[in-house]
C-alpha cells in the first residue's frame, strides 16, 4: 500500500471517477446505502443558473433521511473524523478553488496548495472515505484557456489522490469497474498458482500449524483459475442505479448526472466460464504483506500471514496478493407488465374471481418472472444442496457429530435422503455441492470447496476474507452453470451438523433479537444443549455486532462457506431472473443477506414452507415472505421447498391450461346479471 496500513476489513478510501451523467455519484451512493454517512456537497448552487440548482436538488432529495449533509469545503470537513464521509464531487471542489484564487486566467499551478492539502487530508484520514471525482478524459471541455486549465488541473488531482486511495473506480455508462488494485494481475496470479497448488497438494497432503493442529488447505480447485486466459474478464462491479442525477464536474462547471443500467447484473447466458475468474482470485490464499493485504471492493481481501493458520492454509497451496472481491448489485424485480396480464387473465378463467386463492397470485408471480403469460410449465426444476461444516458444532450445539454432515452427501448422491425422494415426485433433480465438509467427498462435488469446516463462530470468524469471497463467487459460478444449462427454477438446499446456529446467528443479528428468542431445537437437542447453543448464538452474535450492516464481512465473521455460497446462488439467481423456492430456516438466513448484496434480490422468491425454528418465521417476516406449507417440518436439504413445487405447478398449470368463459362458452356473473335485468 502507498499509505499507513489499515486494521479494518474494509477499504478506508474509495476513489470513483465518471464522465457527466454517467452515474458515479449513485454508484458512490450505493457503496454506503445502509450507513450512517456525513454527506459533503462541494457544489453551491448558483441562482442563475436553474439546471445546476435542479440537479442540486435532485441529489438532496435521493440522500437518506440519516445522512448528514455538510456543504463546503471538502479540505475543512476531513478535518474533523466520522465513520464514514461521501465528497461529491471533486469537480466542483476544484472550480471553487479557482474562483477563490481569481485562477482562470492563470498558469498551471496556482491552486497546488490547495491539492497538496486535499491529498494531505485524505491520505491521513483515518475513517471511511468515499470521493467522487470527473475523469475528464471522458468529459467535454472547452477549447478556451479556462477549459485547458481546469483539465490539466483536475487530472493531476484525480492521479495524486488514486496513489493514496485503497482502490479505484471507473463508472461508465452506470456500470463500475475497478481500476485499482490490478484485477487483470491479481487473475494472471491466480492461473500461475493454481497448476503448482494443485501439483502441491497432492504431494504433499495436509501440513500442520505452529501447534501441531491439522491444517486444511484452502482447495485449489475452488479457484478454476486454470481457465483463465489473458483475455479474461473480470466480474462487473454493482451498477450505478439509473436514478443518479448527478452533481459532478466534467467540464468547469462542474455538471454530471444519470447514466443508463444493466438490469441483470452478474454474469449473463455466455458468462458462466468468466464467473470462474473472479473465483479463482477470491478463492484462495494468504497475502505475502501480513496485514497491509490489498484493499479490492467494498471490503478490504485482508489475508494475512497471521490469519493464514485459522484459515487453514497450506504449503504450497494457491498464495494471491492481489484478491479479487466479487460484487452483486440491486436486481430489478419481475415484470410488472406481464403480471398485470396475469391478473387480468384470471379474471377471464372459467371460476369465481379469486376462488383459486394463493394459486392465482403464485401463477401471477411465475408469469412475471419469465416475462410472460400465460406462463409455462417448469422444465428443469432443479435442487442444489450446499454441504458445510462448523466449528461450533464442536461445542455441544447439535444432537448429531458432525461425521453426518459426509455421510448424507454420500446419500444424496446415492439418492437415499429424503429431498432425492420428494424431488422425484416433484419432477425435479437434486445436485450436491461440497463446499465446507470436513471430509474428503467425491472429486464430482468437492470443484468449490473453499476449506474443511467453518470457524466456530462464538470465538472467532467463520472464514477468511479471501475464503467468503470464495464461497460467494462459488455460489455465484453454480447458479450461473445451472441457468446456464436450462434450469428454470432453482431451489436451494442445505446440509451440515450445527448450521442451525449460524443460522440463528444472522437472522438474529439482523433483525435485532435477542437470542432466547431466536433460538430453536435444530436436529433435536435437550435442554442442556439448547442451552450451550443458546450461550454461543449469544456470544457470536456480540462479535458479529460490529459488522452487522455490512453483508460480506457478516458473513466472514458469523456465517460460514456454505452460507456464503448459498448468498451467492441466491443473489446470482435473482441477477440472472430466475425463480427461487426458498427452504427452511438455513437457506433463508442466506436470503436476508443476499438480499443485503443483491438489494431487491427477494421479489424473485417465494417461500417455500415455515419451519419449527422459531428464527424462521423472523426471518420469513423480515423478507416479507409467506409460506406455502407450514407442516412442522425441520429437516433441511430443500426438502420443504420441493414439498411445495407441487403447488407451483399447480398455479402454473391454472393459469396456463384452465379454459376462459369464452373459449368454454360459460357465462360470466356479469352476463347472468345482464339477463336477470332484461
Amino acid at each position: 500500500m502507498s499509505h499507513t496500513a489499515q486494521t479494518t476489513d474494509r477499504p478506508l478510501r474509495t476513489l470513483v471517477l465518471g464522465g457527466a451523467r454517467s452515474g458515479k455519484s449513485a454508484y458512490a451512493e450505493q457503496l454506503v446505502a445502509s450507513e450512517a454517512v456525513r454527506y459533503v456537497a462541494t457544489a453551491v448552487a448558483d441562482p442563475a443558473d436553474a439546471d445546476f440548482a435542479e440537479r442540486i436538488a435532485a441529489h438532496r432529495a435521493r440522500r437518506p433521511a440519516n445522512w448528514t449533509i455538510v456543504e463546503g469545503d471538502a479540505v475543512a470537513a476531513l478535518a474533523e473524523a466520522t465513520p464514514v464521509t461521501l465528497v461529491d464531487d471533486l469537480g466542483t471542489w476544484l472550480t471553487a478553488r479557482l474562483d477563490a484564487r481569481a485562477a482562470w486566467e492563470s498558469p498551471r499551478g496556482i491552486v497546488a496548495p490547495d491539492i497538496d492539502a486535499l491529498v494531505s487530508a485524505v491520505a491521513g484520514y483515518g475513517q471511511r472515505l468515499i470521493l467522487v471525482s470527473p475523469e475528464v478524459g471522458l468529459g467535454v471541455i472547452p477549447a478556451t484557456a479556462s477549459g485547458r486549465l481546469f483539465r490539466d488541473e483536475i487530472g493531476t488531482l484525480n492521479q495524486r489522490l488514486a496513489e493514496v486511495c485503497d482502490e479505484v473506480f471507473l463508472v461508465v455508462a452506470g456500470q463500475a469497474m475497478r481500476i485499482k488494485p490490478d484485477v487483470a494481475a491479481a487473475l494472471a496470479d491466480a492461473a500461475a498458482a493454481t497448476s503448482a497448488a494443485a501439483v502441491a497438494t497432492s504431494a504433499q497432503g495436509y501440513g500442520a500449524d505452529a501447534d501441531g493442529a491439522a491444517v486444511q488447505p484452502v482447495s485449489a480447485a475452488t479457484a478454476q483459475a486454470g481457465s483463465v486466459g489473458s483475455g479474461a474478464v473480470p466480474a462487473a462491479a454493482p451498477a450505478a442505479p439509473a436514478s443518479d442525477a448527478g452533481v459532478g464536474a466534467g467540464d468547469a462547471a462542474a455538471a454530471a448526472g444519470s447514466g443508463p443500467r444493466n438490469a441483470e447484473l452478474g454474469t449473463t447466458a455466455a458468462g458462466a466460464a468468466t464467473a470462474a475468474a473472479p473465483g479463482a482470485a477470491a478463492a484462495v490464499g494468504t497475502s505475502t504483506e501480513q496485514d497491509n493485504a490489498t484493499a479490492v471492493g467494498a471490503d478490504t481481501a485482508t489475508a494475512g500471514a497471521d490469519r493464514a493458520s485459522a484459515a487453514g492454509d497450506v504449503s504450497g497451496a494457491p498464495v494471491l496478493t492481489k484478491p479479487v472481491r466479487i460484487s452483486f448489485g440491486p436486481v430489478q424485480g419481475p415484470d410488472a407488465g406481464v403480471r398485470k396480464a396475469a391478473e387480468e387473465r384470471q379474471l377471464q378463467l372459467t371460476k369465481p374471481a379469486g376462488a383459486l386463492g394463493r394459486l392465482e397470485k403464485l401463477a401471477n408471480w411465475v408469469a412475471a418472472c419469465q416475462g410472460v403469460c400465460p406462463p409455462k410449465q417448469f422444465e428443469r426444476a432443479r435442487v442444489v444442496v450446499f454441504a458445510g461444516d462448523h466449528g461450533v458444532a464442536q461445542h455441544g450445539v447439535s444432537a448429531y457429530p458432525s461425521e453426518v454432515t459426509g455421510q448424507m452427501v454420500a446419500n444424496f448422491l446415492n439418492g437415499g435422503a429424503a429431498v432425492n425422494v420428494l424431488a422425484r415426485l416433484a419432477d425435479a433433480t437434486v445436485r450436491v455441492e461440497d463446499i465446507a465438509v470436513d471430509s474428503d467427498t467425491a472429486p464430482e462435488i468437492s470443484r468449490h470447496k473453499v476449506r474443511r469446516s467453518s470457524g466456530s463462530i462464538d470465538r472467532e470468524d467463520a472464514l477468511t476474507e479471501a475464503e467468503v469471497q470464495a464461497a460467494l463467487t462459488a455460489g455465484a459460478t453454480i447458479a450461473d452453470e445451472e441457468i446456464d444449462s436450462g434450469a428454470d427454477l432453482l431451489i436451494a438446499g442445505d446440509m451440515g451438523i450445527g448450521n442451525t446456529t449460524p443460522a440463528t446467528v444472522l437472522i438474529a443479528a439482523v433483525t435485532d433479537t435477542e437470542p432466547v428468542i431466536a433460538v430453536g431445537r435444530g436436529t433435536g437437542v435437550d435442554d442442556a444443549g439448547w442451552i450451550r447453543k443458546t450461550a454461543a448464538v449469544r456470544d457470536a452474535m456480540w462479535r458479529a455486532r460490529p459488522v452487522v450492516k455490512d453483508p460480506v464481512a457478516l458473513l466472514r465473521t458469523a456465517s460460514g462457506a456454505d452460507f456464503a455460497a448459498m448468498a451467492g446462488f441466491l443473489a446470482r439467481a435473482a441477477a440472472r431472473r430466475t425463480p427461487v423456492i426458498l427452504d427452511g430456516v438455513v437457506v433463508t438466513a442466506a436470503a436476508v443477506v443476499a438480499d443485503q448484496l443483491a438489494p431487491g434480490a427477494r421479489a424473485w422468491w417465494v417461500a417455500g414452507h415455515r419451519s419449527s425454528e422459531p428464527s424462521h418465521t423472523i426471518a420469513l417476516q423480515r423478507l416479507d415472505l409467506e409460506p406455502l406449507v407450514d407442516m412442522s417440518m425441520r429437516l433441511g436439504e430443500g426438502s420443504g421447498a420441493v414439498a411445495a413445487l407441487p403447488l407451483l405447478r399447480a398455479a402454473v398449470a391454472t393459469l396456463g391450461e384452465m379454459a376462459t368463459f369464452d373459449s368454454a362458452g360459460v357465462s360470466t356473473a356479469d352476463t347472468g346479471a345482464e339477463a336477470a335485468g332484461a
